[in-house]
């Protein structure tokens, strides 16, 4: 995956996320998503901006669209799947400043699946 895909998929799951928690009647996820849709935004912002310092622009920013997501667990869980199979396509293992902010990515995944799983 390239850098400007990463970029896509984050905002894909910003808009997801975003849409759900508005339309949510449980309060567990509506908090979960809420949280998980402001906080991504500043992560992907650390990442392009690190990202943009090392190797210059990632160019437009290539949207991907989803018809309709049933479960936004599954949703998550999905993506996270993909950004850790990933991780290292979309910038090099030793580029260590990098792949601390997709850990720190991965980390408000795996967070937020934790409270959409056991804490409804």
């Amino acid at each position: 995956m390239k850098p400007c895909e990463f970029v896509g998929l984050l905002f894909l799951a910003r808009d997801i996320t975003h849409s759900v928690h508005l339309n949510t009647r449980s309060f567990s996820k509506h908090v979960a998503l809420d949280s998980f849709y402001n906080q991504i935004i500043p992560l992907v912002d650390t990442f392009v901006e690190a990202y943009q310092g090392r190797h210059g622009l990632i160019g437009d920013v290539c949207r991907t669209s989803v018809k309709k997501v049933s479960n936004v667990t599954e949703f998550l869980k999905d993506q996270l799947d993909e950004i850790e199979s990933d991780r290292y396509n979309i910038c090099d293992k030793t580029d260590t400043s990098l792949q601390n902010v997709i850990d720190e990515i991965v980390q408000l995944y795996l967070i937020t699946l934790y409270k959409l799983k056991f804490l409804n």
